[in-house]
């Protein structure tokens, strides 16, 4: 294989020249022109050395010109739907499938566009395009911040893949942070008390479980004596589900001794699932009722943020609210269940316990009154 010798420029450093490919140009008389295109190699060293560094830059770059001109015809699309395929067996199955969404909704006008043709600026002009998209649950607002920066993540993983020569840092739009008013623990009680969602909403609010953690909770696996423990979950993904282990996420791997109330529930729900429902119906049931209630709207999802509320409110140590929600910081224990079922850890229980069974009972001898 040949390769042209480098040559040395006007500042001192060294460039050497490889040939691409033919294009062709249109000319103003409608014809085209075939025009031959080179890449550049170039290398600062000083002296022979950098004579011989730009020259075998240019020979690796032609022997594998043939493969990467051919990624460089893929498109976009085909870009980011190949690094997805690439990492299906690495990463979970909820995160490919958010992945897809992005890939189908966001940037639409960018996905047919080849890779090799792709600008730094033309990524700008993308991404202030798309802060612009109408937002399809609320047409009379754009998409968020956070939204657009988690579509660009995905498009700039891929490119990084296959266009690793391309800049592509870009400014995105700045993320407001808005300060959510929650509806009070009391208040949220009384709309979903003797409900069919009662207990999920119980399971959430007060001992900090997600979606996926409470649609997961069997009596033969979760359930051992007064405790109840995160043992595995239950993720929607492509309108299917998934049920899997969460042993690798320590903060999430945690037990909680159950209320007396929420027992009672949990013996009364029929067959070995816990809350047999799905994820679309606890959401439908719950937007629902809330709704009808006339309380501000909150997502299912807020009741856990309600649970920390109720922390701080009763000054629980940092420590031992982090423990209890499972969530992620810089201090993770490093044994889940010595630190969780220490003397001062039941005592915080004991606290929680009885701020909730103490506004249970004020509402239920509200209501007998009412009577």
């Amino acid at each position: 294989m040949n390769v042209a010798t480098a040559k040395k420029l006007p500042s001192g450093s060294w460039r050497c020249q490889v040939y691409s490919h033919t294009e062709e140009i249109p000319q103003p008389d409608g014809t085209t022109k075939k025009k031959r295109i080179y890449k550049s190699f170039t290398s600062d060293i000083p002296g022979p050395k950098g004579k011989r560094d730009a020259e075998k830059q240019a020979a690796d770059w032609a022997a594998k010109k043939d493969d990467i001109l051919k990624i460089n015809n893929i498109t976009l699309g085909t870009a980011i739907d190949k690094y997805i395929e690439s990492k299906d067996a690495v990463l979970s199955i909820t995160t490919i499938s958010d992945y897809k969404k992005k890939r189908k909704n966001g940037f639409k006008f960018l996905m047919d566009v080849p890779i090799r043709d792709i600008t730094t600026e033309m990524l700008q002009e993308a991404v202030n395009q798309e802060a612009k998209r109408k937002n399809q649950k609320k047409p009379i607002e754009t998409i968020s911040a956070k939204t657009v920066k988690n579509e660009y993540g995905l498009i700039t993983a891929a490119l990084n893949t296959y266009r690793k020569d391309l800049n592509c840092s870009v400014t995105l739009p700045k993320y407001h942070r808005q300060i959510k008013e929650l509806n009070t623990p009391d208040a949220i009680f009384s709309v979903f008390e003797g409900t069919d969602i009662e207990l999920p909403v119980l399971l959430a609010m007060w001992l900090s479980f997600s979606m996926s953690e409470i649609r997961g909770l069997t009596k033969s696996k979760s359930i051992s004596g007064d405790y109840i423990t995160i043992h595995e979950v239950l993720v929607s993904a492509d309108n299917k589900d998934f049920r899997k282990s969460t042993g690798k996420v320590q903060t999430r791997l945690r037990r909680h001794k159950m209320p007396p109330y929420i027992k009672e529930l949990i013996n009364n729900a029929p067959g070995d699932v816990i809350v047999p429902m799905t994820y679309n119906k606890i959401h439908h049931r719950f937007n629902a009722l809330l709704e009808k209630s006339g309380l501000p709207h909150m997502s299912f999802h807020d009741l856990r943020h309600v649970n920390a509320s109720v922390m701080a409110a009763l000054n629980i140590p940092e420590k031992y609210a982090q423990e209890r929600g499972g969530w992620k910081t810089p201090h993770v224990m490093k044994n889940i269940y010595t630190h969780t079922f220490s003397t001062e850890r039941k005592e915080v229980d004991k606290k929680i316990d009885t701020y909730f069974e103490s506004m249970m009972q004020h509402d239920m001898q509200h209501e007998k009154k009412k009577a």
